[in-house]
């Protein structure tokens, strides 16, 4: 009890000195813009305000991100210099190549089957009665943390043995009893168990992709849908030719950022599956050879990886925002 109310008083003293600290910096700030004037204030008060955010970022993501690449050309405890031996086991090691098949899965489909979900979604939900509670109830998911969606969808796979007087608490093995089949340990056979815990992904992200879409299909103006309309252009067709190349924008959008969140995946495997069972995936394998493994160089090639593979998803969301704003 003693050490209990003794932790809480050191983390009010840590938060006390910590906005302190901030109030410190901000009156530096404050004081140094006050002092300067002419036509060198404005410029001086822009680099005084960014000075902070600058340095933070420096070293809460730059230095950080340096020192992992560095790490990751050392051995398991970053004593040995062992240059690109970490990759070479990346791409080698066939407990590795099931963690790359894996994420390549969790890449190729969660996306576009959420982008697709949603924007089907939205389509059908559009201007329809009840629209907006039509739309909460897809959106639900949204508000549930990763952990606690896991939680839900791990009683959905649960397998109890098929035995005299055992009722199945798994809502998908009961539902194959009462169709008279043989209830299934889902997470344990491989690769459907990847699939498996796809599907909670794309459950909560179908959400968001159909909030984005539907409001850039509502952001379609009138008179196009209208003029398409009269020249007799159906269902589909309204789709191909109206519908998808006006929000088309939208759509990259969403793909890229599901995408960004699909490689970063790490609550999900280690909630359902702890990585075990051929699920892990670069972030869950990361974690595990870092503090788990205690291999410090393999963990820091996992992350620089990912890293990697994250740029280009940047790079082209951001040249393609910047080519819809020119036009």
């Amino acid at each position: 009890m003693f050490t209990t109310a003794q932790t809480t008083s050191e983390k009010l003293t840590q938060m006390l000195v910590a906005i302190g600290m901030f109030a410190a910096v901000m009156g530096v700030i404050l004081f140094v813009a006050g002092r300067v004037g002419g036509r060198r204030n404005d410029r001086v008060v822009a680099y005084a305000y960014l000075a902070p955010a600058l340095l933070m970022l420096a070293v809460g993501l730059v230095y950080p991100g340096i020192r992992t690449i560095y790490q990751s050309f050392f051995d398991a405890s970053l004593q040995s210099f062992i240059g690109l031996d970490n990759y070479k086991t990346i791409f080698t090691d066939p407990d590795q190549l099931v963690v790359l098949r894996n994420t390549v899965l969790w890449v190729v489909v969660t996306p576009f089957v959420a982008t697709a979900i949603g924007m089907l979604y939205a389509i059908l939900v559009d201007k329809a009665r009840m629209e907006s509670f039509a739309k909460a109830l897809i959106f639900l998911p949204m508000a549930i943390s990763f952990v606690g969606a896991s939680i839900i969808w791990r009683f959905v796979y649960t397998y109890r043995p098929d035995q005299p007087g055992v009722q199945q608490i798994g809502l998908l093995n009961q539902i194959i009893v009462w169709f008279g089949g043989e209830p299934q340990q889902w997470l344990v056979e491989s690769p459907l168990n990847t699939f498996l815990l796809i599907v909670v992904m794309i459950w909560i992200q179908s959400g968001f992709a159909m909030t984005v879409l539907s409001a850039a299909i509502k952001a379609i103006p009138d008179d196009i849908v209208e003029a398409a309309r009269l020249d007799g252009v159906g269902p589909w067709g309204m789709f191909r030719f109206v519908t998808l190349p006006s929000i088309r924008p939208a759509v990259v959008v969403v793909l890229t950022t599901i995408g960004i969140g699909t490689l970063k995946v790490f609550d999900i495997v280690r909630t359902m599956t702890g990585g075990q069972f051929d699920t892990s995936v670069i972030a869950n394998e990361f974690y595990s050879q870092s503090f788990r493994s205690d291999n410090q160089g393999l963990g820091a090639a996992l992350a620089v990886l990912l890293f990697i593979l994250v740029i280009p998803i940047v790079v082209y969301n951001v040249r393609h925002l910047r080519a819809s704003e020119s036009r």
